[in-house]
């Protein structure tokens, strides 16, 4: 067959075979033309704001691009949809790989939305340092909350960022508030940094654990716990029954001798089942208790804005960070003054400077 015949794309991708005769050509080059189009910044709001998931799911790949043609246009979507925003309650799941987040965030989802609320779930899950790929498999493990019409979940790979945390999450938090969801899950990958990553965009902060592991209060840092406004014990069912209440028990001493939080609210430890289901609208009381409190004495507020500053700086840092290694002039010097540094010609610091100096002249 000469190349004149020859169909390029997914629907022909082998030379020498041809498109079947009943294959309509009208319906491939429609096909075709419809991949090449993508929707404006007008038209991805117009669908986030009517609730379209299709949409929204674009959306938020528009801004987890790294591609820097896409900077201004994911910009112009997330102004379009700030109006919109605001409106739900952010709430952030933490806990060590294995204690069972997915199963808990299902089985917590399905109530939600039988409550009559719309949950959207942004799942962070670990890209490997090595071939920087990610599973993506939450929904695989959420089979029956992804069927649910009123969830969305959105697993999203954690690329390089620090701890874990997907670098567009928070933009993807405005995207599915303005797409109209009453409650955002943002998981976390439980490995560590991510956690002060996710407490800074989130509401309320839950840590999960699992009795049994080993030292209860060891097992886990001062810090995360700190940070916590509720500890659920997981998988306190069968014989982990004595067990998760024992490490209730220890928990609450433990909490009690942190100092007070600026909200006035003294975190709460319980215990549930994900499987069986019990304690879970236990844990959906609790957090209601907390926005109640939170509400009325106006740290809920208060709280969001510190946020919205914090975020601010960050993203300045974050496009200061990539103007800077994707500057040409610095690019051209950067792989000499690596080999400099690693041949020990001149300490790392020294380095660093030199090419700070240089990016000020620029």
């Amino acid at each position: 067959m000469s190349s004149s015949n020859k169909q390029a794309g997914s629907l022909n991708e082998k030379a020498g075979i041809s498109s079947p005769e009943i294959t309509n050509a009208s319906a491939i080059s429609q096909i075709k033309n419809k991949r090449r189009q993508q929707p404006s910044a007008e038209e991805l709001i117009s669908g986030i704001i009517s609730g379209n998931r299709t949409t929204l799911s674009r959306a938020i790949t528009l801004i987890e691009s790294t591609n820097q043609d896409h900077t201004e246009k994911a910009n112009q979507v997330i102004k379009g949809c700030l109006s919109e925003a605001n409106k739900s309650i952010r709430i952030g799941i933490t806990g060590v790989p294995g204690v069972g987040k997915s199963t808990f965030i299902e089985a917590f989802g399905k109530h939600l939305t039988s409550l009559g609320k719309k949950v959207a779930v942004l799942a962070v899950d670990p890209s490997s340092s090595l071939s920087h790929g990610s599973i993506l498999g939450d929904k695989t493990r959420m089979e029956e909350l992804v069927k649910d019409e009123n969830a969305f979940i959105r697993p999203s790979a954690s690329g390089e960022t620090l701890g874990g945390v997907a670098r567009k999450t928070r933009e993807s938090i405005i995207l599915c508030e303005a797409a109209g969801f009453d409650v955002i899950i943002i998981e976390t990958v439980g490995v560590g940094q991510s956690e002060t990553a996710v407490h800074s965009m989130v509401d309320f902060f839950l840590l999960l654990k699992i009795s049994g592991a080993g030292d209860e209060l060891q097992g886990i840092k001062r810090g995360i716990m700190e940070m916590a406004d509720a500890i659920v014990i997981n998988k306190a069912d069968g014989d982990n029954i004595k067990k998760a209440n024992l490490a209730k028990i220890e928990f609450n001493r433990a909490l009690h001798l942190f100092p007070s939080k600026k909200s006035t609210w003294q975190p709460k430890v319980t215990t549930c089942s994900a499987i069986t289901k019990d304690g879970i609208s236990d844990i959906w009381e609790t957090i209601s208790q907390y926005f109640e409190l939170t509400h009325e004495t106006g740290y809920f507020d208060e709280k969001r804005k510190e946020q919205n500053q914090f975020w601010m700086i960050e993203t300045i840092n974050e496009h200061l960070k990539s103007d800077f290694f994707n500057n040409p002039k610095i690019l051209s010097q950067l792989d000499e003054t690596k080999k400099a540094v690693q041949n020990n010609e001149i300490s790392p610091f020294a380095a660093a400077q030199i090419l700070l100096d240089k990016y000020k002249k620029i």
